[in-house]
């Protein structure tokens, strides 16, 4: 029986699948709403993916639902459809086989391996993507965070602002104002209850036993959802390039956005991945969401976090968070009819600012140019243009920005033929043969070529498969003549990672370009001293040997103690 489920994990895996849910459930909702089909579309959105992509997907900890970037692409999916349509009744086909499709084309990818290409792009354009996304959270939920019924896109909420101030509804704005303040200053009482719930359920009792006229959810179905094939059956021809583009781009968002999920939590619980499997898991989830009305979705980062956290170590986990959600469907559907409207919002702002990488914009006058233009323009086509456009716009600058470094380097006279990586352990034979016994401690890595968006993830990957153990890591940088933000956060990343272990990193040979993106973010001296910075490597080795790392014996380096 082992060796299909140790029981010992059962406790951690209930806890940890209730918690999720729990976290899970107020996001659901809003995340429903937000996309158009309501608040049950969101309910059955998070039930679906979140049993069938834990049981099928290749993250033994990962919790999925609707998220936000793949809500906001639902969202305007649904806007686009009506307006094709002339109606949302006549333009559920449309939206649901879009739904459909998407979680094929994830099947797709995860057949055909697709998911080593995604990690090819670079980090301005994902920052500026997801960026946009949050933004284009926040805007739209300013209306009904007011009680005032929300435009369709983020240009006419800026145009329709003045609506705010004639058809405001007080109550309907102290409840949201309520909700924020309870989402964040509660977890300095406890974070024992997820915030998000306790305002949710607070606000709600406030409204409904003083009986404030405000605009709420309205009437949710109860029972189990009926399916929803033969909505399929009824789309004009004309629709299907709308369909397959959207399918598409929530194919590629929710791989991301899962596999970046899987990537935290492989990093907590010290596990990998199965990158395919997982998004065969999320692409059969999606399928069967839109199969029932639900919106589609993605590995949850927070409902993952609490997971872990409370002590969720296999599929059982996620299993059960999808399953409490479908017992609080078949048993208080009817209650979340009186949620408010304002007070899903005061939830979904706080959570599109989360969105938004701050760090990135913070950073803008710092990176190199090329990847400051490109986090602008992509964050400003998504927030304020159209979201396809914007992802084509993203794969052509990620495209440009390649054939930029390579030109760059072929200019400086350096081969771009290394762009493969880091040398692995078994090519140390040249500090081997002069250091004999470093490679039981410290470790030497060779970085060959640029470091920019295509190598960052070989780098964390072979930084996360570091032995236990190791005391020091000496990152031999004499071949590296350029950085770009990708690689600076990566970087960032690694040495914020291996600090907190209490390995001493060192980097030797670094030149000037990458050094001085190094030092303008303050990696260097905030994070590494100037001290452990070397122009060559036998520098790094006699510093070693003074902090007693290392030892000469024989007229050899040698590990202290051995």
């Amino acid at each position: 029986m082992k060796r299909f489920y140790d029981f010992r994990n059962l406790r951690g895996d209930l806890i940890g699948g209730l918690v999720a849910g729990i976290v899970a459930l107020p996001l659901a909702l809003a995340f429903g709403v937000q996309s158009g089909l309501g608040a049950v579309s969101g309910l059955y959105g998070a039930i679906a993916i979140g049993v069938l992509a834990a049981i099928f997907g290749g993250t033994a900890t990962q919790a999925s639902g609707p998220t936000g970037p793949m809500t906001v692409i639902s969202a305007a999916l649904i806007t686009e459809a009506i307006d094709y349509a002339g109606s949302p009744e006549s333009a559920m086909g449309i939206i649901l086989l879009t739904f459909f499709l998407c979680g094929a084309f994830q099947i797709l990818f995860g057949v055909l391996n697709i998911a080593r290409y995604i990690k090819f792009l670079p980090y301005p354009v994902i920052s500026g993507f997801m960026s946009g996304v949050g933004l284009i959270i926040v805007l739209l939920q300013i209306f009904p965070f007011a009680g005032v019924t929300a435009p369709k896109n983020t240009l006419a909420v800026i145009t329709e602002i003045p609506r705010l101030f004639t058809d405001l509804n007080i109550y309907a704005l102290l409840l949201g104002e309520f909700t924020v303040l309870v989402y964040y200053l509660f977890p300095r009482i406890t974070k024992a209850v997820p915030s998000a719930l306790v305002a949710l359920i607070s606000a709600t009792l406030i409204a409904f036993f003083l009986r404030l006229d405000v605009p709420l959810i309205g009437d949710i179905p109860s029972g189990l959802p009926s399916l929803q094939i033969n909505q399929f059956l009824n789309i004009d021809a004309g629709a299907y390039l709308l369909i397959a583009e959207y399918a598409l781009v929530l194919a590629v968002l929710g791989s991301i956005d899962s596999l970046l999920t899987s990537v935290i939590a492989d990093n907590i619980t010290k596990t990998k991945h199965n990158s395919n499997r997982e998004l065969i898991g999320q692409g059969i989830g999606n399928m069967a969401a839109a199969l029932i009305g639900g919106i589609p979705g993605a590995g949850a980062t927070k409902g993952t976090v609490v997971n872990i956290n409370a002590g969720g170590r296999t599929r059982l986990s996620g299993t059960i968070h999808g399953l409490f959600l479908l017992a609080v469907l078949l048993g208080l559907g009817r209650l979340a009819a009186y949620i408010p409207l304002s007070v899903l919002a005061g939830i979904l702002i706080p959570i599109g600012f989360a969105i938004v990488d701050r760090k990135g914009f913070r950073h803008l006058a710092r990176v190199p140019k090329a990847d400051a233009v490109v986090l602008i323009l992509v964050f400003l086509v998504t927030t304020f243009g159209s979201l396809i456009q914007a992802v084509g716009l993203g794969i052509i600058l990620a495209s440009l920005l390649f054939m930029k470094r390579a030109s760059d380097l072929a200019e400086q006279g350096t081969a771009v033929t290394a762009l493969s990586g880091i040398d692995g352990e078994e090519r140390w034979s040249d500090e081997q043969l002069e250091y004999p016994g470093l490679r039981n401690c410290v470790y030497v890595k060779h970085l060959y070529g640029p470091m920019f968006f295509g190598f960052t993830s070989h780098f964390q990957e072979l930084i996360r498969n570091l032995d236990v153990g190791i005391c020091s890591l000496v990152i031999r940088m004499d071949r590296v003549p350029h950085m770009d933000q990708s690689g600076l956060y990566a970087m960032e990343e690694a040495i914020l990672d291996l600090s907190r272990k209490g390995v001493k990193i060192l980097l030797t040979g670094v030149q000037p370009q990458p050094y001085d993106m190094l030092r303008s973010i303050d990696i260097i001296p905030d994070l590494l001293p100037e001290d452990q910075i070397f122009d060559s490597f036998e520098a790094g080795v006699k510093w070693l040997t003074g902090e007693g790392l290392i030892k000469v014996s024989e007229g050899k380096y040698q590990l202290a103690g051995a």
